[in-house]
């Protein structure tokens, strides 16, 4: 597991690797200098491919993510609960039947405390394995860095008792939450009696995996240029235009619409997986991008993007309901 140093201000300073003690009491190791936060926008939720459709955008504007089939997992669609509603009945009908209420769940990333049962001293955590996570790494993903999750979206309506998408509406990209990672875990690596309240983590369930890994979030934290603590995780529960990445111009969901500060120039490392000019205008206050068809994980370094730390605070203050700046 590495773990993140922090000094008195709650400035980074290091990091150290920690182990487990024979009674799964962690025990520092080593200290090394650490990299500079790292902001990943992270794909989660049903799409084409995992599920067949969008995440719904409910009619009082809630953003319901609805997360992808999984046979594997202990968890049932008909279990997960998304704030008086159960995920079973939304899945069958907005899916067409092809997912239904009984069907495994990967709860993942998992950040609404009520969403499901749990045990005590339970985290919102995330999992991942495989090419993505090997990109996380590559990309010297740390804690102290942050997730921001983005999903695609359609507006949803109830008609003769079924959910349908609303005729005529189109899918986007939007943000819905953030987790920002205070450990990382090898789940392969794990001592049995260790984190027992995230056991029901559909990673926890597959084949024995090397790359397995959990990112558990963190109470707390601050963006390096700002001053204002932060909740470590969260959701957006209603859909605000300032969480849109889509172009609202555009007719594809990746053709997407950032902050101006996102743009590369010459001088900067992009957005990864975004590397060739040609996938970026600048057009104050804007820039756009067309966005990787494929890819989960896009990682950058705000050490070089530091004017989007305001912008992130911001949209992190969302989640209770602030104001739009002026």
């Amino acid at each position: 597991m590495v773990r993140r140093v922090l000094d008195d201000n709650g400035g980074s300073i290091g990091q150290s690797i920690v182990f487990y003690d024979s009674i799964c009491r962690p025990r520092p190791v080593h200290a090394f200098m650490v990299t500079p936060m790292r902001l990943i926008l992270s794909r989660k939720g049903f799409d084409s491919s995992a599920g067949g459709c969008p995440s719904p955008v409910l009619p009082d504007s809630s953003l319901c993510v609805l997360p992808i089939p999984d046979d594997q997992s202990r968890i049932r669609y008909d279990e997960v609960r998304f704030g008086e509603r159960r995920l079973g009945k939304l899945v069958r009908d907005l899916s067409g039947g092809r997912v239904r209420g009984g069907d495994g769940a990967h709860l993942d990333p998992d950040l609404i405390a009520d969403a499901y049962p749990r045990q005590g001293g339970w985290r919102p955590v995330l999992g991942q394995t495989g090419s993505a996570q090997g990109h996380l790494r590559n990309q010297g993903v740390a804690p102290g860095d942050l997730f921001l999750f983005f999903a695609v979206f359609r507006q949803a309506e109830l008609w003769r008792r079924r959910w349908r998408f609303v005729p005529g509406s189109r899918p986007f990209h939007a943000i819905w939450g953030w987790l920002h990672i205070a450990d990382i875990h090898s789940i392969d690596a794990l001592p049995e009696n260790a984190l027992p309240w995230a056991r029901y983590h559909p990673h926890f369930h597959g084949q024995p995996d090397a790359g397995n890994t959990l990112y558990v979030a963190s109470n707390e934290f601050r963006l390096p240029e700002q001053r204002q603590v932060l909740p470590g995780s969260g959701v957006f529960t209603r859909f605000d235009e300032r969480l849109l990445l889509s172009d609202p111009d555009a007719r594809l969901p990746t053709q997407w619409r950032l902050p101006a500060g996102f743009y590369p120039g010459a001088a900067r490392v992009p957005l990864s997986y975004h590397a060739r000019a040609d996938r970026w205008q600048l057009a104050p206050p804007w820039c756009y991008l067309k966005g990787a068809a494929r890819g989960q994980e896009f990682v950058l370094d705000l050490a070089a993007y530091q004017e989007l730390e305001p912008w992130l605070a911001a949209l992190v203050r969302t989640a209770r309901g602030d104001p739009p700046p002026p």
